[in-house]
């Protein structure tokens, strides 16, 4: 996940390859309240890992369910069997819309049967969403609820810690038009009172967003409750309903997750070698009301093909399609036709929408504006919005989009990156993707291409004890680019040809078969740059690389002209999407001399040598302070005076003289720079 205020992503122009989604985390929540409230325990598989189901997970074990992790990966909840072990608990929901309205409405229910009080908050946002039309229908019920703050809105106070009876004799009605939540949270939790009567919920109004309620009363059946349905206007839970566990269940993938990868083999290209986007861990004969963005996306022209638990998707009409559509059925993958409209030949409408003014942001008015910010003309009405593209390449703009801790906002619009004009998108608050998928960049990124001079590139040289590597490591942390760290890749050479049981003696490396089959090593290298960690096929190796053996090994590899294409090769690899902060000698005159930004570290050399005996002293190793200036000075003699790659800054290099600066003053100066050259930096 990348946890940084905002990331940067490049123009992509490609995409290919396989996505394996998360679990739904409209089914993931649903599943855990039902299992915590059956008989039985439930092991529950491929559950979503996100901020909705944590925070489930941390109220159910705060009223005292007890869950267990499987061998298998599966979770194990015990349930309570409908049962209140504890009867008074602070619950804290963030912005959980899957947990408030369903707790909201079990916790009433039964603190009014046995005595408990519960109060009930989240995020200042969950304080704006309504919930009036639930808490309405549950003091129908008889149910003590208390808004705290304002009324119709959390935080809440469920029951006063007395018995009360609850009124099951008349339907208990609700509004259908402006949350589905709220009847699913009552379908949810009736069952826990329905063992002596029929109880009834009338719908008053339109339902909307009836998918979800199919969700709910499929996985009510799972969980042995068969309510009867009648025209979505009137449902029953039969006299007797009692929770059973199923004994285990699987969580599908996230159908509305999967809208951002179906629209994305919709309007990219197939990178060569691949056949488009192939999704994995839904299919067309899901539950989720959401697979059928499907039919939307081919009404605007994808190709879409469908097996048991898995789509292929390909770029089919070009551009895609303008369509009018009424998108009740799909509010929240909704969201993602309005940025494919970006992409029409025409004028969008996405209708019957209002649902969409109070989810995680107002996100009629969110789409609005940041599809404006593209260069696209929108119109916006109670429950429809209009869009219409920008009028050719030249009319999109390169923006930064704001985001609104809305985790669907966020993953839409990484899609505007495969604009026309090939301009790059910034997506703020990367991180709020953690509500439903906390690692969608990264697998956006896997399945995305474009051509290496599109992905930017910082060099940061320097002579020794400098600070580049901290440097270097800092930037790449707070841009989410990957890292090079040059200077070691010799030293993986060796490493990894005494772990082969490969000689790296010189006279074993004057046979040709002996270097080429160490150059072969060099090319496979598995290597990756975590901050100031150097992991070598998975494993750090960080000490062991700086090691005096290691150090001679690299010198005597780095004369094999196989071992040196190699590690030019692999360098030249290290350039993926989003970036590249790469450090050492070369990088921004032979390996990368396009990098649109190269930064030459200077420092003196008593400073220099001022650092590196404290960072010695700082490990236990005994260091003389005049030694090692004496060192650095004649090194720094050696470097700038050889004749093969001298230290010198490149040409357009700035140069920093970090003498009086620390690190974070270092880090920022960088950054600064660098937000200079971005396009959207007055966004």
């Amino acid at each position: 996940m990348f946890a940084i205020p905002h990331l940067d992503i490049p123009p992509l122009t490609s995409a290919g390859g396989t996505v394996r989604l998360p679990g739904s985390k409209s089914i993931s929540n649903r599943v855990l309240l039902l299992a915590a409230l059956s008989t039985g325990h439930t092991d529950i598989a491929d559950l979503l890992d996100s901020d909705d189901t944590r925070v489930m997970l941390a109220a159910l074990s705060q009223l005292g369910c007890r869950t267990e992790p499987q061998s298998d990966g599966a979770l194990r909840i015990h349930g309570l069997g409908g049962a209140l072990p504890v009867r008074q608990a602070q619950l804290f929901l963030g912005n959980a819309g899957t947990a408030m309205r369903p707790l909201t409405a079990s916790l009433a229910l039964l603190a009014a049967r046995h005595g408990g009080e519960f109060e009930l908050s989240g995020v200042a946002r969950m304080h704006e969403r309504p919930i009036g039309d639930l808490v309405d229908a549950l003091r129908q019920l008889g149910c003590p609820v208390t808004c705290l703050a304002n009324e119709g809105y959390p935080p809440l106070k469920l029951g006063d810690g007395q018995t009360r009876a609850l009124q099951l004799d008349h339907a208990i009605r609700v509004r259908g038009d402006v949350s589905s939540q709220f009847l699913t949270a009552l379908l949810l939790a009736l069952p826990l009172v329905a063992q002596d009567r029929d109880v009834v919920i009338e719908v008053v109004g339109e339902l909307i967003s009836r998918p979800y309620i199919e969700i709910t009363l499929n996985l009510l059946a799972r969980f042995g409750v068969l309510v009867r349905n009648d025209h979505w206007q009137r449902f029953t839970i039969p006299a007797g309903s009692n929770y059973r566990s199923p004994g285990s269940i699987s969580v599908e993938g996230d159908a509305s997750s999967a809208s951002y990868f179906i629209a994305l083999g919709a309007l990219a290209p197939a990178t060569p070698g691949t056949d488009g986007i192939t999704i994995e861990g839904v299919g067309l004969a899901s539950i989720q009301g959401d697979i059928r963005f499907v039919e939307a996306a081919r009404l605007m022209g994808a190709q879409i093909f469908g097996e048991n638990n898995r789509l292929h998707i390909r770029r089919g009409v070009w551009p895609l399609k303008a369509i009018d559509l009424d998108c009740n059925h799909i509010p929240d993958a909704a969201m993602t036709l309005a940025v494919m409209a970006l992409y029409a030949d025409g004028p969008s409408t996405l209708r019957n929408v209002a649902s969409w003014r109070v989810k995680e942001t107002d996100r009629i008015a969110a789409m609005a504006n940041e599809c404006r910010k593209l260069g696209a003309t929108v119109e916006e009405g109670a429950d429809f919005i209009r869009i219409t593209p920008p009028v050719d390449a030249q009319a999109w703009r390169a923006a930064s989009i704001h985001t609104y801790d809305d985790h669907r906002v966020a993953m839409c619009f990484s899609l505007a990156a495969f604009n026309p004009a090939g301009l790059p998108v910034r997506i703020e608050d990367p991180k709020c993707v953690a509500k439903t998928f906390p690692d969608y960049f990264e697998t956006l990124f896997d399945v995305c291409a474009t051509p290496p001079a599109n992905i930017p590139v910082i060099c940061i040289d320097g002579p020794t004890a400098s600070g580049k590597g901290t440097l270097s490591a800092e930037v790449a942390t707070h841009l989410g680019y990957h890292l090079l760290d040059s200077g070691v890749l010799y030293r993986l050479v060796g490493l990894a040809a005494e772990k082969a049981g490969l000689s790296t003696q010189e006279d074993d490396l004057k046979d040709s078969a002996h270097a080429q089959r160490l150059g072969e090593l060099a090319a496979g290298l598995q290597v990756r740059f975590v901050g100031l960690k150097t992991l070598l096929d998975g494993q750090d190796v960080s000490d062991t690389v700086r090691s005096e053996a290691a150090g001679m090994a690299a010198s005597r590899v780095s004369a094999v002209p196989a071992v040196r294409q190699a590690l030019l090769d692999l360098q030249h690899a290290f350039r993926q999407v989003p970036g590249l902060v790469a450090d050492g000698r070369d990088m921004g005159t032979v390996i990368f001399p396009d990098a649109p930004l190269k930064v030459f570290l200077t420092a003196s050399a008593e400073q220099r040598a001022q650092r590196r005996h404290k960072q010695l002293i700082s490990k236990g190793i005994t260091a003389n302070i005049d030694s090692l200036l004496a060192d650095l000075r004649a090194r720094d003699l050696r470097d700038s005076s050889r004749m093969h790659a001298p230290l010198k800054p490149a040409e357009d290099a700035l140069q920093l003289d970090n003498s009086g600066m620390d690190i974070e003053q270092s880090v920022q100066q960088v950054l600064s720079w660098w937000q200079g050259k971005a396009p959207f930096s007055n966004s």
